[in-house]
């Protein structure tokens, strides 16, 4: 039998067809890698027909220079870690750009998701989600529609998922969708040039879904201004009423031709938060969407605090609210409040008394509570007595709870006659004891944005239910009418964004103040270290809309981790020291050794550590008796110091009286006549003591406000070790760093200064690990 019968016969056993084989046969290069490819995985005794098509993928994508990881690939692909085509193209385009480093195996099974399990649950969710923004196309062109798009948006957001179980399912839910292919699905559609597909002109359709392959920035995501610009279609200012929804009333024309002349035909949105608490990750969302719409189409955006409810505000609040928008890079055109126009809100509900479109009711709010209560005894009293009741609510001659004034409107989830006005003798932070009467969200929020001439009333997807409320307000009382545009909210899994909880976390010393950093309020990710060019970032990721989004936390790291991977200059942090003392120390005395800020860029400049004779390590550099993969410091095997331009290697193990090593006795040679040593580790000399604060999840679980997950509630999943203090040594160079300067701790993680340093003690909060950690996935 002839060697090429050898070749032939092996290649059948893993299920190639005979014209497949030989044509393998015709490419010498690939018929060798598959050969060997085959004997490895015999060897590991895999089930050759079941792993068959992925050797042969191996075999055709294996690049000459690291053919040498075949072994191992092949081990990986028997033992079920690198199970599909992508997961083996990512293994080896890791390969090829580390040629010439050691391989770190936990970096390299994350960068091909090993151990990534893709439920059916999850592809399920996705793709009904995908299908739901191509809906209207696909039952439009309904089996000419190109379901590949589906596939490859799916395959996006689901990376490791199984290709085939992806086709299946939206094999599954287009059928559904369409039902059976009908005579007229197989009839032949002359191919015409595809139509524009028209921008979302109303509420009730989706907006547009942002595309992240559109125009990149540095860290790969599209950005905010460029999402604004091209990938959010809102209508024009002044074309209110060409969006679906939008009540035209015979002034409509006339009060936009009013609106357009006060603005210029500017773009004005608002972000109007309730000073009742801090502001969490959601709200970047918020803040992104608004300040940069207005941002990239040349308009203004106002910051308005929504102060309707005396009892709760703080001035603590308007101050942090403030803060955390200046520091996402945004200046409001204008702070107001919703209290600056209580005057004008009051003379409006008179008008709608006056019109019978508002009553005084005295039912109690535990009745009206729900959505069926019962009808008001109250709602069709005369207009004189309803502006008498109102006038003694305003003076104060009626109790709290007494009553209300209502709006003779149904919401569109059947909630009738909401509230507009309630009684609150409680001084208000602006206006003193001016009022004892105040007004609704209902009532002031689209009145203040019509006073504002706001054209884009950008809000979440739970306010979608007040928009016939917001039209219906407006128009009644005949003023300009702005146009609500709702998305979905941005909800982060492993947190409690709730101001309520936060506050009860706080008040059971779970975490210390609403910056605490492991929370998810924007103080405290600032506290923590996030950029906030990251976070502006992370939120254009996600786009814009009308479906919730809720993401691991690792998503917005990984964001933080592109960003300060170019702007963290690196430093020399021990966490765990180990003494270590140069035997032959060479040089005469201590000497600075220049060390680059940027090792990838040497442009970026350099800082300069002392290097003497004593120097410490981390501990867990350096064990007694190595295993087989460990390449750093023990007694038969030397390391380098980073750096440095030395290697050293153990002569002495020093140990207290219970046989813990407590100190190195160490020679030295310069690199450049040592034999190459298997790792350079950091170190630090003559250090600075520092205190590192080593954050982790605050919660056990996705959702820690899952009653099923979590029956004991959301202070019972509190994770214990979710904060560890160490007292660390640091280079000098960290001796004059400011408060939130940011640092890569070299091959720890990246780090910022807490404000809780002093002069005589550097506290540094971890920010996010070097490398996202494939456990958490």
């Amino acid at each position: 039998m002839s060697a090429q019968d050898d070749f032939m016969k092996l290649f059948l056993t893993i299920g190639l067809s005979e014209q497949k084989a030989v044509e393998t046969l015709k490419n010498d290069v690939l018929s060798k890698h598959l050969k060997y490819v085959i004997e490895e995985a015999v060897k590991n005794k895999g089930s050759l027909k079941e792993i068959g098509m992925l050797l042969y993928h191996l075999a055709a994508r294996i690049k000459v220079q690291i053919s040498h990881f075949i072994p191992m690939l092949v081990e990986y692909i028997v033992t079920k870690k690198l199970d599909s085509q992508q997961r083996i193209d990512a293994a080896l385009e890791y390969l090829l750009s580390h040629l010439k480093e050691d391989l770190n195996v936990k970096e390299f099974e994350t960068s091909c998701g090993v151990g990534v399990i893709v439920s059916p649950e999850e592809i399920e969710h996705v793709v009904e989600k995908v299908i739901k923004k191509y809906r209207e196309e696909l039952l439009e062109k309904r089996y000419r529609f190109n379901v590949g798009t589906i596939m490859q948006e799916v395959r996006t957001m689901l990376k490791w998922a199984d290709g085939k179980a992806i086709k299946n399912e939206v094999d599954l839910q287009v059928l559904d969708l369409l039902g059976p292919k009908t005579e007229a699905d197989f009839s032949q559609v002359k191919q015409t040039k595809k139509a524009k597909v028209s921008k979302p002109s109303g509420e009730s359709k989706p907006i547009e879904t942002v595309a992240v392959n559109g125009v990149e920035n540095s860290l790969g995501a599209i950005s905010i201004s460029e999402m604004m610009k091209t990938k959010v279609h809102f209508h024009k200012p002044g074309e209110n009423f060409k969006t679906d929804g939008y009540v035209v009333t015979s002034n409509t024309m006339k009060l936009l031709q009013e609106h357009l002349k006060i603005t210029g035909g500017q773009v004005r949105t608002r972000f109007p938060p309730e000073p009742n608490g801090i502001l969490h990750i959601g709200h970047a969302k918020a803040i992104n969407i608004n300040f940069g719409y207005a941002a990239a189409h040349d308009g203004i955006c106002f910051l308005r605090y929504d102060d309707t409810n005396p009892e709760k505000e703080e001035e603590k609040f308007f101050i942090g609210i403030k803060d955390m928008v200046e520091w996402l890079g945004y200046k409001p055109y204008k702070v107001t409040h919703s209290s600056d126009y209580f005057d004008e809100l009051y003379e409006y509900a008179v008008l709608l008394i006056k019109k019978g479109l508002a009553y005084v009711c005295h039912q109690k709010q535990e009745e009206i509570k729900g959505f069926n209560p019962p009808p008001s005894p109250w709602r069709e009293r005369p207009i004189e007595e309803n502006l008498r009741l109102f006038e003694d609510m305003k003076n104060g001659k009626l109790e709290e709870g007494e009553a209300t004034l209502r709006m003779k409107i149904t919401l569109e989830e059947g909630k009738q006659d909401p509230v507009a006005y309630r009684i609150k003798f409680f001084p208000h932070h602006r206006t003193g004891d001016k009022w004892c009467i105040y007004p609704t969200y209902d009532y002031t929020h689209c009145l203040c944005d019509s006073l504002e001439h706001i054209t884009h009333s950008l809000c979440t997807k739970e306010f979608q239910n007040r928009r016939s409320s917001y039209y219906w307000l407006c128009n009644s009382l005949d003023v300009y009418c702005p146009v609500q545009w709702e998305y979905g909210r941005l909800n982060m899994n492993y947190t409690v964004v709730s101001k309520r909880k936060i506050a009860k976390l706080i008040t059971e010393g779970i975490v210390k103040d609403w910056d605490d950093p492991r929370l998810f309020t924007l103080s405290a990710l600032r506290r923590r270290g996030f950029p906030p060019e990251a976070i502006n970032n992370f939120c254009a990721q996600m786009g814009v809309t009308g479906a919730q989004a809720v993401v691991d936390p690792q998503m917005l790291e990984s964001f933080v981790r592109d960003f300060l991977n170019t702007t963290a200059p690196r430093a020399m942090v021990v966490l765990e020291p180990l003494k270590v003392k140069i035997i032959n120390f060479p040089l005469p005395k201590t000497t600075d050794i220049q060390v680059p800020n940027f090792p990838n860029d040497p442009q970026q400049g350099f800082h300069f550590v002392p290097f003497a004779s004593e120097l410490y390590i981390e501990r867990t550099d350096f064990k007694e008796a190595g295993d087989k993969g460990y390449r750093r410091l023990t007694p038969d095997q030397p390391v380098g110091l980073r750096h440095a331009g030395y290697v050293i290697s153990v002569t002495e193990v020093l140990k207290d009286s219970q046989g813990n090593v407590i100190e190195l006795y160490v020679k030295c040679e310069p690199t450049s006549a040592a034999e190459k040593p298997k790792a350079f580790i950091h170190w630090v000399s003559q250090p600075l003591n520092i205190e590192v604060r080593i954050y982790e999840r605050l919660f056990k679980h996705k959702n820690p406000e899952d009653a099923n997950e979590v029956p004991g509630g959301f202070l019972s999943d509190c994770n214990k070790k979710s904060l560890e203090v160490l007292q660390a040594y640091g280079d000098l160079s960290l001796k004059n760093a400011r408060v939130y300067n940011k640092f890569q701790f070299e091959r720890i993680g990246f780090f910022s200064v807490d404000p809780d340093s002093t002069p005589g003690k550097m506290v540094f909060n971890r920010t996010v690990t070097l490398k996202e950690d494939a456990g958490k996935i």
